[in-house]
């Protein structure tokens, strides 16, 4: 059964339960039947898409959105989801590395994605082949998507005729350094994702489900939407995330399910009207995208709300490591243990497992990794998870994540930060996360970011960037305050060197700060001393 055939069967098991409520009306799961089956003869009719092809798609969240994706599972095409915060040669690197077929946007990202293609089929560096030049992408507005002209029915052989083992999703991950790639997924893939999710959550039916976060990540698609949608479960579909919007519908809609990162759930509990929401609804707001600093999980449970927490990568599906919400209240800031039939290790440098608590990089090997990465060198990895030798991320079959982390006395996982991150200081490892848990218990701190930087004595030495609350005093919140909150909490080692007060983080498209910007920008404050 692959992924459209799969929905399909929970319509025959209830059409008139509702699917999806979004921009303002309901579908019941045949209604969002019947608007895939329609999309999917515009696209083969109207459009041209055949199997393989890739169809990417930029814009906010949207019904229609989830619409194009099935239609092209029955058609066994890949659907390609764009960050609408790249800009527009990060945009053309992807639809020439993608060779799109076509190109899908709304009506405020047409604009953006007519630049990025014509960027694209233009003799540039983001023109990579001459077939890629050769291949006329073309753009197509989302609201035309259901229009009647030029479909024609579809054959009830054509869903039957998408293998399991068929690609369907092409999502391109963006880390702070480095060229975007595309992690490859399979429907086998993609259903698995969707049966550890759905363990995970111990989703049911009865579950509504709030999504805020973008689409075109694999957060918001597939931790818990589709997992939702085959689950039968209603979800809630929001164009983007606002927190005053997220807070009226747990209000209004009482979902029962929700997926936050560090950033919207700060904007949630900063919002005045948190206080005063009624969040009883909630069985668990899950967490993920990144280490959730230990005040906003204080700040969920102070409320009475198990605060979650899902791990994963682009490349692993994402559901990798869960902490349940009957264990979030124990465990606060774990990741918690390996999902359905993931698993996951934690190893050294040389591939060996790390003993007791000792810090090591996660490994996985799980139904729901990517085949590889789009035409790199395990695209064609075999089924067995054995690789062709070369180094495309997995090492004998196992996924390198590069996260570091460590397990207690009962194997539950805690991330403590990137490989590359980690700062060794006279020969003692220091995780950034461990100082940034620090920094964000300080009243006045909303943002921070702990660095390595280069020391004769030491080799590294730790640095805080640290962004302070708008309109506070900075007398409240100045370097000697910072500096006193370390003692008595970290060893002396752990403590910030220099702390450079800064309006913003840099991000990139996903979100995530780029700490080598934070470094050239610390060397450029030295150079001027």
């Amino acid at each position: 059964m692959n992924l459209a055939a799969a929905l399909d069967a929970g319509v025959e098991a209830g059409p008139d339960r509702i699917a999806l409520h979004a921009e303002g009306r309901t579908l019941t799961r045949a209604q969002l039947r019947d608007a895939i089956v329609r999309a999917s003869a515009r696209l083969r009719a109207a459009w041209g898409v055949h199997s393989g092809d890739r169809v990417a798609y930029l814009g906010a969240n949207r019904s229609e959105e989830l619409v194009l994706l099935f239609a092209l599972a029955r058609l066994g095409a890949l659907f390609v989801p764009l960050n609408t915060r790249l800009a527009t040669p990060e945009l053309a690197a992807i639809a020439a590395h993608a060779q799109l077929h076509a190109l899908v946007t709304d009506e405020e990202h047409r604009e953006a994605g007519s630049a990025a293609l014509a960027l694209a089929s233009s003799p540039s560096p983001w023109a990579e082949t001459h077939e890629a030049t050769q291949r006329q992408m073309r753009i197509h507005a989302i609201d035309d998507l259901l229009a009647e002209e030029g479909s024609t029915p579809m054959d009830a052989c054509d869903i039957e005729a998408v293998g399991i083992d068929a690609p369907l999703l092409l999502a391109y991950t963006s880390g702070t350094t480095g060229a975007p790639k595309g992690a490859l997924h399979t429907h086998r893939g993609m259903l698995a994702n969707v049966g550890a999710s759905i363990a995970a959550h111990e989703m049911s039916e009865d579950d509504r489900v709030l999504t805020v976060l973008p689409l075109f990540h694999v957060g918001g698609l597939c931790i818990q939407t589709l997992p939702a949608l085959l689950a039968g479960a209603e979800v809630i579909l929001h164009p983007r995330f606002e927190a005053s919007e997220w807070l009226a519908a747990i209000a209004s809609m009482r979902p029962t399910l929700t997926l936050m990162v560090p950033a919207t759930l700060r904007a949630a509990i900063s919002h005045p009207a948190w206080p005063t929401t009624d969040l009883t609804c909630l069985h668990a707001i899950m967490a993920g995208s990144s280490t959730i600093p230990r005040a906003l999980i204080d700040a969920v449970h102070a409320r009475d709300v198990p605060l979650a927490q899902i791990y994963g990568a682009t490349e692993t599906g994402p559901v990798t490591v869960a902490l349940k919400a009957d264990e979030a209240r124990r465990k606060p800031g774990f990741a918690g243990w390996p999902c359905f039939e993931q698993s996951v290790r934690v190893v050294d440098a040389t591939g060996v497992d790390v003993e007791g608590d000792a810090v090591g990089q996660i490994v996985v090997r799980a139904p729901n990794l990517m085949k590889g990465y789009w035409r790199g060198s395990n695209a064609n990895r075999n089924d067995d998870g054995n690789d062709d030798g070369n180094d495309d991320g997995f090492r004998d079959g196992w996924f390198q994540t590069g996260d570091l982390a460590r397990r207690d006395d009962e194997g539950c996982i805690e991330v403590v930060g990137r490989s590359r991150e980690l700062i060794i200081s006279g020969g003692e490892n220091v995780y950034p996360a461990e100082i940034e848990d620090v920094l964000l218990a300080i009243d006045g701190v909303v943002e921070v970011a702990a660095i390595g930087i280069a020391d004769e004595r030491w080799g590294e030495v730790p640095a805080a960037f640290v962004v302070r609350a708008k309109n506070s005093d900075p007398a409240v919140c100045d370097e000697a305050v910072i500096a006193a909150a370390f003692d008595a909490k970290l060893a002396r080692f752990k403590h910030p060197r220099r702390i450079v007060f800064i309006e913003r983080l840099p991000r990139n498209a996903m979100g995530k700060v780029q700490t080598h910007v934070l470094r050239e920008r610390l060397l450029g404050l030295e150079d001027k001393a």
